[in-house]
């Protein structure tokens, strides 16, 4: 194996990805994965017949023959082998990395631990509704290596995960925002201002850096960036995008500027009214005029497994939040449904706790919701959390979940699943878990 041998750690989509950069770029490299038989095996093989293949383990021969090692989101950087390597000095990045390293068009970057999919969406549609060639990628659909290939591009929105950050650092976004951060995968980082200062790395090297004024855990400092734009729920101040009351009705507002009433916008909450005042700080940021900004919040319907209506049925709205998979994304369900609906959740919620705190949620629980229906391996360790604060009670599976909302929902309550757990206990993954959820609804007699 040659001196400047890559080592990709990995065969998903990102994995392949990097095989067909380094490739295009005459690096040589090899490829390995933890699992015997990885999903692309068999596209790799065919592709890439000649380069060396480790399947069932990290491999430490290959390993240490390695110049750099591309690694995948999904392995920790605690995993000993990989550890042993940035002992030794080896230098351990990811895919982004690779994409900073070799892009030269404007980037805008998007983490938090929720919402991160449908601000990055918005903005992209945002961007094109303005007449700029943009591509959307990164941890949302398309590995973001595949979004080279378009040679006209002139904006990359890119939405990156907090593994993928650990390993990137070369990126310099015109834009970089965080959310919002409320614990998560906390089987993965020791505690949560580890988690919280992965987030913030995304602000390394941007000009502009979009923060969210109603979570202190958003806010870069002054550190980073040449300048700051803030969103919040409240009445905003100088350079902030927030929400102003006048003669009864609710507008999206930047500064004093009145932009659009909230009635417009095609999806209810004050989760997604947030969402939508991102979006904006961050359009504003890069470039974009108001218009075709607001006429994408008008036009928008939301993505699927995101607070999503699925069905109206005797007066009762049956809302699936499949991706709500941790705790501050069930918190801002309940939340944003709760003050706008004439009557009460029933919240069906549940799953692989990943060693979170469920304690949040008591309140808000109390506040909105009449009963909790339970799935899961998490559901007994929420029920000793929740308490006899509200009903709860224990599902077997998701239809017989359904069948117990239904029962309990009067006209004008609306059922919503958001887990505030992942999925991997009962489905293959969030989509399958709310599309099951879906059809047992349409179902519905």
């Amino acid at each position: 194996m040659s001196e400047g041998l890559y080592v990709i750690v990995g065969l998903g989509a990102t994995g392949l990805s990097c095989a067909r950069y380094l490739a295009k770029e005459k690096i040589p490299f090899a490829m390995m994965d933890t699992r015997p038989v990885p999903p692309n095996l068999e596209e790799f093989k065919k592709q890439f017949p000649e380069v060396a293949l480790s399947l069932g383990g990290l491999d430490d021969n290959m390993l240490d023959q390695a110049s750099k090692i591309i690694i995948s989101p999904g392995i920790s950087l605690q995993q000993p082998a990989i550890a042993r390597q940035l002992g030794r000095g080896t230098p351990v990045i990811g895919d982004i990395e690779l994409f900073a390293v070799g892009v030269k068009t404007p980037v805008i970057a998007i983490t938090g631990t929720n919402a991160k999919s449908t601000v990055t969406t918005l903005v992209g549609e945002m961007a094109y509704e303005a007449g700029v060639k943009v591509q959307v990628g990164g941890n949302l659909g398309t590995p973001v290596l595949e979004l080279l290939t378009e040679s006209d591009t002139e904006l990359y929105v890119l939405e990156l995960s907090s593994f993928q950050l650990e390993t990137t650092f070369s990126l310099a976004p015109k834009v970089a925002t965080v959310l919002n951060v409320t614990p998560d995968h906390m089987d993965r980082y020791a505690t949560v201002e580890e988690y919280c200062a992965t987030k913030q790395h995304i602000y390394s090297n941007c000009q502009v850096a979009v923060y969210n004024c109603d979570d202190s855990l958003t806010d870069c400092g002054k550190q980073y960036q040449k300048s700051k734009l803030g969103f919040t729920l409240n009445t905003p101040g100088k350079n902030e995008f927030g929400l102003i009351k006048k003669e009864h009705e609710l507008f999206l507002a930047f500064e004093d500027q009145l932009l659009l009433p909230t009635r417009e916008l095609p999806i209810l909450g004050r989760h997604y009214q947030a969402n939508a005042l991102a979006a904006l700080a961050i359009g504003y940021g890069y470039g974009l005029p108001f218009e075709p900004m607001l006429q994408t919040l008008i036009r928008f319907k939301g993505l699927p497994h995101r607070c999503q209506l699925v069905r109206e049925r005797h007066g009762v709205f049956w809302y699936n939040d499949s991706k709500g998979t941790n705790v501050g994304a069930t918190l801002a369900a309940i939340e944003g449904l709760g003050d706008v609906i004439e009557g009460r959740l029933i919240l069906i919620a549940g799953g692989v706790g990943k060693n979170a705190d469920f304690s949040p949620l008591v309140v808000p629980i109390e506040k909105y919701v009449k009963t909790v229906v339970l799935i899961g391996d998490a559901a007994l360790i929420m029920a000793a959390v929740i308490g006899d604060r509200v009903e709860v009670i224990f599902a077997k599976t998701m239809a017989e979940a359904v069948a117990v909302a239904d029962k309990m929902a009067l006209p004008g309550d609306s059922v919503l699943l958001s887990p505030a757990c992942a999925s991997l206990d009962m489905f293959n993954n969030f989509e399958h878990r709310g599309q099951v959820f879906t059809q047992i609804v349409q179902e519905l007699a």
